[in-house]
């Protein structure tokens, strides 16, 4: 590679050496030019390749410590591990604006939109009686084009109707349901760990059996009445999750009974 044509020399100069550092290692991590799980070139390698002192070269290694991009130290050669991109609370009801959110391309491919009658769980979850008309979606979520997660959902008719005139393929439903004014206001999640059923894993590519992430969602309105029953189950290694707290409010966890308990 000539030197040129490295991302480093394309970052602009005001940007710190060190920092325009971080960016081509992590480029290299993302890319697997440094295989995760294996050391990256010492110091002394990367002081020559850039011309540098070992100062700037420190820095960014301390950088990518402290981002997770890489693990080992106290005597020990750097080992690359590519970050698990997290996933704060505060986006969990658009996949795509988390995506677009950690620099990330969203997509997905839809694989249902029904109408159907609701069955005795989601007619329990959703207030609904038993066998009263509910749409179904099914989609393949992806991050970078690459599957990350199936999303089921199940909402109540009056806001579900609204998917047979959105094509579900071109984008966020939820940014769809809100600009049609929809009360999306408060969302309850449950996060568990489950075994990949015979369709996740057809269509995550995986084996029967396969460790997933389950979140399951339940949308209500302004009003606490239930808009939407979702169960959402990602590749582990594509998602993790994480709860912010303020001093304006507490966000908490809780672990419930299931009737399977």
């Amino acid at each position: 590679m000539k030197t040129s044509d490295r991302p480093l020399d394309r970052t602009p100069e005001d940007v710190p050496l060190h920092q325009r550092l971080g960016v081509e290692f992590q480029r290299r991590i993302d890319s697997g030019e440094w295989p995760e799980g294996r050391p990256v070139p010492s110091e002394s390698q990367l002081c020559a390749e850039f011309g540098t002192s070992r100062g700037p070269v420190r820095q960014a290694l301390a950088l990518l410590r402290s981002e997770g991009s890489l693990v080992g130290g106290r005597g020990k050669p750097p080992v690359a591990r590519r970050a698990t991109p997290s996933q704060p609370f505060a986006t969990f009801l658009s996949f795509t604006q988390w995506a677009r959110g950690i620099g990330r391309e969203p997509g997905q491919t839809t694989i249902e939109v029904a109408r159907r009658r609701a069955s005795p769980d989601s007619a329990a979850r959703l207030g609904l009686a038993e066998g009263a008309p509910v749409v179904e979606l099914v989609r393949l979520r992806l991050l970078d084009g690459v599957p990350a997660m199936l999303e089921r959902s199940t909402f109540v008719h009056e806001v579900g109707r609204a998917l047979f005139d959105f094509d579900p393929d071109t984008g966020s439903i939820y940014e769809e349901l809100l600009r049609r004014e929809v009360d999306l206001h408060h969302a309850r999640h449950t996060i568990d760990a489950v075994a990949a059923s015979p369709e996740d894993a057809e269509h995550l590519d995986i084996g029967i059996g396969d460790p997933l992430l389950r979140v399951r969602r339940l949308t209500t309105s302004s009003l606490g009445v239930p808009l939407e029953d979702a169960d959402d189950r990602y590749l582990p290694a594509m998602a993790t999750f994480t709860i912010e707290n303020t001093v304006e409010g507490r966000t908490t966890i809780g672990r419930y009974r299931t009737e399977e308990d």
